[in-house]
């Protein structure tokens, strides 16, 4: 009889060229994976870390290294690996092709903020003390024009929205709220209890548990104003239209979403409850708006 394998936390990954040039006068190319931690997990996360060869950068190198990956996070305790998500588009096919030899499933989502704040890390202690470390302004990629955004899906909407605020002291004991579904995060390092973490609310009364059963594979990554367009950004390229706001709306929205960004490194929220005087949850999510290098 077959044991079944231990599923572990989500993985998060990145496969890309650094500011680094290498003896051959290549850029360096590394593949980065860390775990998605839990909400107020003090439990450090499995991570790895690997250079490939400039002439090795292929689903096939790939496919040995995330091998590689698995089997020091099973040893590690850590178990397999739920799902990768991976946020470049750019490198898609080939973490699919690479994931597949693997039987992993893969997700295209900028829902990655752990590895995010480590590539953020990496940019500022790690890459600079490299020799060959590339200083200096890089050039950019090109900008993309975003797409406009759809209306949400009839399967998320529901009878009403707010738009609320919470201090980030009740946050820090999410894990305990009741909730059918949810993707909480670990609350950014420096937040005060008092700061505010703006956010949406959905209401419905008859739907609000299917609602939240839809809601995750969204895969939420932060709240935008747009004109007069509240906006949710998810998936990899994804754009949804939540509502049209009036002037004044519009104007204090964007305001807290801006405030966030210092005062509680970008952290918001969705709510999916059945009516606002609800205290269960029926799904509670986190997201950041941080940049993506």
């Amino acid at each position: 009889m077959k044991t079944a394998k231990k599923k572990g936390a989500d993985w998060e990954l990145d496969f890309y060229s650094r500011p680094v040039l290498e003896s051959d006068g290549h850029k360096r190319w590394e593949l980065l994976i860390t775990t998605t931690p839990l909400a107020n997990d003090n439990v450090a996360p499995f991570r790895f870390a690997k250079i490939c060869p400039s002439g090795e950068v292929n689903s096939l190198w790939l496919s040995k290294a995330l091998s590689e990956a698995r089997g020091q996070a099973i040893e590690a305790g850590f178990g397999e690996p739920a799902c990768l998500r991976c946020w470049r588009s750019s490198m898609r096919t080939m973490v699919q092709r690479a994931a597949k030899e693997q039987n992993l499933e893969v997700i295209s989502s900028r829902r990655t903020f752990a590895l995010i704040d480590w590539l953020e890390q990496r940019a500022r202690e790690v890459y600079p003390q490299e020799k060959g470390f590339m200083t200096g302004p890089l050039a950019l990629p090109p900008a993309l024009i975003p797409a406009p955004a759809l209306p949400l899906p009839e399967e998320v909407q529901g009878e009403a929205w707010a738009w609320a605020t919470l201090p980030a002291s009740l946050l820090r004991d999410a894990n305990d709220w009741p909730m059918s579904f949810s993707g909480l995060l670990p609350l950014p390092k420096g937040i005060k209890d008092q700061a505010q973490v703006p956010g949406l609310r959905l209401f419905s009364q008859t739907r609000s548990l299917a609602m939240a059963g839809w809601f995750g594979g969204l895969e939420p990554v932060r709240l935008i104003v747009e004109g007069r367009q509240l906006i949710l950004e998810a998936g990899q390229d994804d754009r949804w239209l939540v509502s049209d706001l009036d002037g004044y709306t519009a104007q204090r929205v964007a305001s807290e979403l801006d405030a966030c960004q210092e005062d509680v490194g970008g952290l918001q929220f969705i709510a999916i409850q059945s009516n606002p005087d609800e205290q269960a949850f029926a799904g509670f999510w986190m997201m950041r708006d941080i940049h993506i290098a």
